[in-house]
């Protein structure tokens, strides 16, 4: 008998942490389909989608897709679509619903970005659905989804082929927008707090804190965190105070951005930073 199976995750449930004068909340799913099929339908949202086992079939545009484990499926608000398993085994999948209004605050009013086919394999695109879909799901911070949204809007642009405009970046607003972040560490902050602190539109000023100091507002602060967070360790805190101390929302949250920012767990870092010889 066909069944759908619905494999429920609390980190991909709505995020809950937007703010009333931020965004609104967004729909995550991760779903197992076998035997089952999705009739044709549409969404008034960019549907992003991780294809993670088997294969996803679905017809778009007057012909048959396909998404393998891997790839990426984004397809634009109010395209027909359908989907169904290519074979017994059936496929699994993580997706998130985007507004085109998000991805227009991000542009400033450029035309949406259209992704030929509905899948890719770019891995700037890739990376930026699995910031969306799984990475800032459930976690306390708007300044994650305010991050991942600039990531996915810009790489679904670049894939649709269509040029940024070459701007001057702002070097003053920048750096008002860095020392700003040096003394929020703990308290955090929101792009729209650091729009009025550097005098400078919030998509403009991540545009031109990307150009000049190579990476985001929002990962700018998760790293001093970390740099807090390593500090607190070496003077004997314990993995929850460190957490804490360092401004992150859980003791999850902090290992996870530890992992990624450092590229091991903080136990494992502790244990070698004891062995660890700096010269100078």
């Amino acid at each position: 008998m066909p069944n759908i199976v619905t494999m429920n995750s609390a980190n991909l449930s709505p995020n809950p942490s937007h703010s009333a004068d931020s965004f609104e909340p967004i729909e995550r799913v991760a779903n197992r389909l076998v035997g089952a099929a999705f009739s044709p339908h549409r969404h008034d949202t960019y549907t992003v989608a991780l294809t993670v086992a088997g294969v996803q079939a679905f017809n778009y545009r007057g012909a048959m897709r396909h998404s393998l484990p891997g790839q990426v499926l984004i397809l634009h608000p109010d395209e027909i679509h359908d989907g169904h398993c290519r074979d017994e085994a059936g496929f699994s999948y993580w997706a998130a619903y985007v507004p085109p209004t998000h991805v227009q605050t991000v542009l400033g009013g450029a035309e949406l970005p259209f992704i030929v086919n509905g899948v890719s394999t770019n891995p700037a695109l890739i990376a930026a659905a699995m910031s969306m879909v799984i990475d800032c799901a459930g976690v306390e911070d708007p300044g994650a989804y305010e991050d991942a949204l600039y990531d996915l809007a810009q790489a679904m642009n670049d894939v649709a082929g269509k040029a940024a405009p070459v701007r001057i970046a702002n070097r003053t607003a920048v750096m008002r927008a860095r020392e700003f972040l040096d003394s929020a560490v703990v308290f955090g902050t929101r792009l729209d707090q650091l729009e009025k602190v550097a005098d400078c539109d919030r998509w403009q000023l991540s545009r031109d804190f990307r150009a000049l100091l190579g990476t985001s507002p929002y990962r700018y602060l998760q790293h001093r965190r970390v740099d807090l967070a390593k500090q607190l360790l070496r003077e004997g805190a314990k993995l929850a105070e460190a957490a804490h101390g360092a401004g992150f929302a859980d003791q999850s949250h902090f290992g996870r951005t530890f992992r990624k920012a450092v590229g091991l767990t903080p136990n494992e870092w502790l244990r070698s930073d004891m062995f660890r010889t700096i010269i100078l």
